[in-house]
């Protein structure tokens, strides 16, 4: 394939499937486990469990520091192209701020470019979250991978809810 037409195909799927959306969740009651964080490639949509249908049900807070806060270590929500942006809302509907706040978030767009067997030509493209809540000082920014599949937790500093 040419190096233009997989290009205008790569800007096709961005513009379809990144559209920007903001969302508040409800309240509920949160948690504090602490596991050892593994993020094995096993995971898929349709074993998750879920709260409802746009709400994936978390277990357990990440002790890594940087999960979901970094580029080199985003939150793998998987779904690809079919359920990608779905699943990433599934994700941030699950959050609650430290004391079990309303969380806020807004797609700013998407970044870093990495390989993965699940994207277009061999790559995929994270998508950056803002996430906020009442009291907190600055928005916060989580990276999401809808590519690949990992184990879900809450970033550490959120809870989630139950």
């Amino acid at each position: 394939m040419k190096p233009i037409t997989a290009l205008a195909i790569l800007l096709i799927f961005l513009l379809q499937a990144c559209s920007s959306s903001k969302k508040t969740t409800s309240s509920n009651s949160g948690s504090s486990t602490n596991q050892k964080d593994t993020y094995p490639n096993t995971f898929s949509s349709s074993q998750a469990k879920m709260l409802d249908d746009q709400t994936f049900q978390l277990d357990s807070i990440s002790i890594d520091e940087t999960y979901g806060f970094s580029a080199s270590n985003p939150i793998h929500v998987g779904g690809k192209f079919e359920n990608g942006a779905l699943n990433q809302r599934r994700f941030l509907n699950a959050l609650l701020g430290p004391d079990n706040e309303l969380v806020r978030y807004y797609r700013r767009g998407s970044c870093c470019s990495f390989a993965t067997k699940n994207g277009m030509n061999g790559f995929g493209l994270l998508d950056m979250y803002e996430i906020t809540y009442d009291g907190l000082a600055k928005p916060i920014v989580l990276y999401l991978n809808f590519y690949d599949y990992g184990t879900l937790r809450a970033p550490k500093g959120f809870t989630y809810k139950k």
